[in-house]
């Protein structure tokens, strides 16, 4: 390349000090330790990624490399370079002309690895500041050593050399200058270490350290959401179906059973609810929820009211309007399902409740003969409690042999996806009052809940993390609730339901940038979950996230019931200590989350791999085409 010629070719001036001798050259210097090579004869080929020539301008050669033998340093020449070297001159000096090529061997190549350890870069600023602040630690101590050692041979060398009378009573008056002394140079140490410290702002080894904890942190609940929290897309696929196949076969054979036209019935079909369906399941689809909406006898139309007053916050009582009256012919529907409250009549709960789990009770015989081949079911009912059921899947029908239990919620329809259900009984004591417990009734709005998820579906970054960031909680929910004792125990699973966390999740979720919960902020937006969800149990307030909230989106449309309902706060069942507590508890799991994790990571709380889809494993096995 013209105009920066090189200084290993040949021609070059500086040549001579580049190329190594020819044999008969080398053998003729007098005191050179040098090795003889044999001229070799090499074909043309392409430089090697090992061979690197180095340009040299005007009045510059190669710079002398340190170390290794027959070399020189710089202020110091061979009889070689002697011998080649131009004289040195000041700026304005000339290139002499080039020497013509002599014979010999070809130019030998210099590795790329002798350059480069040659031309090491200094060490950057922050390198050094950390040799530095390393080699503080290490002399801090060794000087302190070293001089306290000083002071005890100088002090046992001058009691020696006083008598026994005086070596007493320098003992005595000694020891204290001793002990003074060695107070003294650890308190510089102290000193010094802590200056050293506060000096230089933040270090870069502990900003290090700390991003390192922060990605052992994520890996390490990454991993607990992969092995232990996260399902199988097909397993829980497979499970959803053949839970639906079966509900289908039951309400149909519970709608054929209808008992007049008069009486309660069923519609005719069910609503896929809770978790299972929301994406956010953890560790086995081994249990699901389903809404049965009732039919009302023909004009008779609900009337939801709020049982302020009369029952827990968020409770409702379920009045009923006859369009034309209440007519004779209404009064055995009334007398089997109506309870009287403040002269009115109001749809029980309860009686609602025990004629359902009949009414399926008495269709389970011919939904289990036509579903024999498929799978075992069983219908389990409690008192107070929705009818659960049970399926156990036949091996040669579901390839994933997972036992599945299915809660059957009667509801009342109110329009816009909008229904009445029983409230669980182990819900927080009722106060005294004339109307009994089993004439109210919660609100169910998981239809909404499920819009809400599908609206931040599509307004989230498609690497959202909220849903893994609700699972790894409830995840950590779980573990920490095997280790704490009654009656604590059966309160941190209350206070920390599901439903709780998922709340305070939405909230979270509208306050801010919908962008910041991309997958990369995992841990940052999952300690602000914490945070924000110790900060209501503080409080003592989280309030319900569709009763009475105005700052909903307006894309969601939400009812006009919900807009008008009034706000309900779901910790206001709890007192002051048993909040207090789960909020400490709460913040000890998050930052113990590795203990915890590792501690419970063990094969006997795994859950087991599911077995490999019979269905998968045949098709792989067929050769392609068919």
């Amino acid at each position: 390349m013209q105009g920066s010629p090189h200084c290993c070719a040949p021609g070059h001036p500086r040549a001579a000090a580049a190329l190594p001798a020819p044999a008969d050259a080398a053998a003729r210097l007098p005191g050179a330790d040098v090795q003889l090579i044999k001229p070799t004869l090499r074909e043309k080929r392409e430089p090697a990624a090992s061979e690197i020539s180095v340009p040299a301008g005007p009045g510059r050669g190669l710079a002398p490399r340190r170390g290794g033998t027959g070399r020189e340093g710089p202020g110091r020449a061979g009889p070689e370079r002697a011998a080649a070297s131009p004289p040195q001159g000041g700026p304005g000096r000339t290139t002499p002309p080039a020497l013509p090529p002599r014979p010999g061997p070809p130019p030998a190549a210099f590795p790329l690895s002798s350059l480069a350890a040659d031309a090491a870069p200094l060490p950057s600023e922050e390198e050094a500041s950390q040799r530095s602040g390393g080699s503080l630690r290490v002399v801090w101590p060794l000087v302190t050593g070293l001089c306290t050692a000083l002071l005890c041979l100088y002090q046992a060398v001058r009691g020696g050399a006083a008598g026994e009378g005086a070596a007493e009573a320098e003992a005595e008056a000694g020891s204290v200058p001793l002990l003074k002394g060695s107070a003294l140079l650890l308190l510089g140490c102290l000193l010094a270490r802590c200056c050293g410290a506060a000096g230089g702002g933040p270090r870069p080894g502990g900003v290090r350290a700390a991003a390192a904890a922060a990605g052992s942190r994520r890996g390490l609940l990454e991993n607990f959401h992969a092995r232990q929290l996260r399902l199988s897309p097909h397993v829980l696929g497979h499970s959803k179906a053949h839970v639906g196949r079966v509900v289908a076969e039951l309400v149909r054979a519970a709608k054929g059973l209808q008992p007049g036209p008069l009486a309660l019935g069923l519609r005719g079909d069910f609503v896929r609810i809770g978790s299972a369906y929301e994406q956010h399941k953890v560790r086995s689809p081994d249990c699901f929820d389903i809404l049965v909406p009732l039919r009302l006898p023909p004009r008779l139309e609900p009337q939801p009211r709020s049982a302020e007053g009369l029952g827990p916050h968020g409770a409702f009582l379920c009045g009923l309007r006859a369009r034309a009256g209440w007519p004779r012919r209404y009064r055995p529907f009334a007398e089997g399902f109506c309870v009287e409250l403040q002269g009115h009549s109001h749809l029980s709960s309860g009686l609602v409740l025990r004629w359902f789990q009949g009414h399926l009770q008495r269709c389970l015989g011919a939904v289990r003969y036509r579903l024999r081949e498929r799978c075992r079911i069983s219908l389990a009912a409690c008192p107070g409690r929705p009818p659960t059921l049970h399926i156990v899947p036949c091996s040669d029908y579901v390839c994933c042999h997972i036992s599945m239990a299915v809660r059957l919620i009667p509801a009342i329809p109110l329009g816009d996806a909008l229904y009445l259900t029983a409230l669980p009984p182990e819900g927080p004591s009722l106060p005294q009052g004339p109307q009994p417990p089993e004439a109210l009734w919660g609100l169910n709005a998981s239809r909404q809940e499920q819009r809400l998820l599908g609206w931040l579906k599509e307004q989230a970054p498609a690497s959202s993390c909220h849903l893994k960031c609700l699972q790894i909680l409830k995840g950590l929910r779980d573990l920490r609730g095997q280790g704490l004792e009654e009656p604590f125990c059966s309160q941190w699973g209350r206070v920390l339901s599901s439903y709780v966390l998922k709340t305070a999740l939405f909230s979270l979720l509208l306050q801010g940038p919908l962008e910041a919960w991309d997958e990369r902020f995992l841990v940052e937006r999952l300690e602000d979950l914490v945070l924000y969800l110790r900060g209501c149990l503080r409080k003592q307030v989280l309030m319900h996230f569709f009763l009475g909230n105005p700052s909903l989106p307006e894309a969601l449309a939400l009812p006009r019931f919900l807009k008008e309902a009034a706000p309900v706060n779901l910790l206001a069942a709890f007192d002051g200590p048993t909040l207090d507590l789960a909020a400490f508890q709460l913040i000890n799991t998050w930052i113990q989350a590795p203990h915890i994790i590792r501690m419970y990571s063990s094969p006997r709380y795994l859950r087991p791999a599911p077995a490999p889809c019979r269905h998968v494993a045949e098709a792989a096995q067929e050769p392609p085409g068919e």
